[in-house]
């Protein structure tokens, strides 16, 4: 009984870091924005860097722990002698992990592809048609968070923090839902392509989901490998 009550406290705390992580980096843009304005940029990426500062404490792997603080360094170092620049790198940081996260996969000897892992929690016994899609799906995303390192990184240094703002805390998350619900559209005509029956196709509802439950433990799949 013990047992099962730390896990669920264990569990509930896990979900409240996330949500709080979540809001902190969902509202840095803004933060950036107006700490520019106001003169205390500094407060932003000091934020984000604590944020990761506990991440490289709790990390179990070493060369994560070495990375989280690499990061945390680098952060610091900005938040005191770059302050402007520094502050709106930080969103680079976030793609640039994504773009590589999923881009592993891709590699030889680190298969199967991320969006596979998510796809294999529901479907066991995996079309081939499938795997195949599921990779040109990993390689769709990997190429965005590469195309959003790029767009940061010219904002960041040639651009009005406005604009840096309006990108990194609003059009990023549109075309990331715009990708999404044209991927699940998608995913309607090619299922019924390979013959797969219509009540076996995941609804958004379920794909969510099992990214929640799983996702942690396919992060730290994917970072161990």
């Amino acid at each position: 009984m013990s047992r099962k009550i730390e896990a669920n406290n264990f569990s509930m705390q896990t979900i409240l870091r996330s949500i709080i992580s979540g809001i902190i980096f969902l509202l840095y843009p803004y933060l950036v924005y107006r700490g520019v304005k106001e003169g205390v940029v500094w407060f932003a990426p000091a934020a984000i860097a604590s944020l990761y500062f506990y991440q490289a404490v709790k990390a179990r792997s070493k060369r994560v722990r070495i990375q989280k603080t690499g990061i945390v360094i680098i952060l610091f170092f900005g938040a005191i002698f770059y302050q402007d620049v520094m502050a709106k790198l930080v969103p680079i940081v976030i793609q640039l992990s994504l773009m590589l996260f999923f881009g592993k996969t891709l590699l030889r000897g680190k298969g199967p592809s991320l969006v596979e892992r998510f796809a294999s929690l529901e479907f066991p016994v995996m079309p081939s048609a499938l795997s195949r899609y599921c990779r040109h799906l990993t390689i769709m995303w990997t190429s965005f968070f590469a195309f959003n390192v790029v767009t940061c990184i010219l904002l960041a240094f040639f651009a009005p923090v406005e604009w840096w703002a309006i990108f990194t805390g609003v059009l990023i998350f549109m075309l990331t839902a715009l990708l999404m619900v044209a991927e699940y559209i998608w995913r309607f005509f090619l299922f019924r392509r390979i013959d797969l029956p219509e009540d076996q196709i995941p609804g958004i509802k379920e794909s969510a989901k099992a990214m929640l439950v799983n996702g942690r433990k396919i992060w730290l799949d994917v970072q161990a490998s």
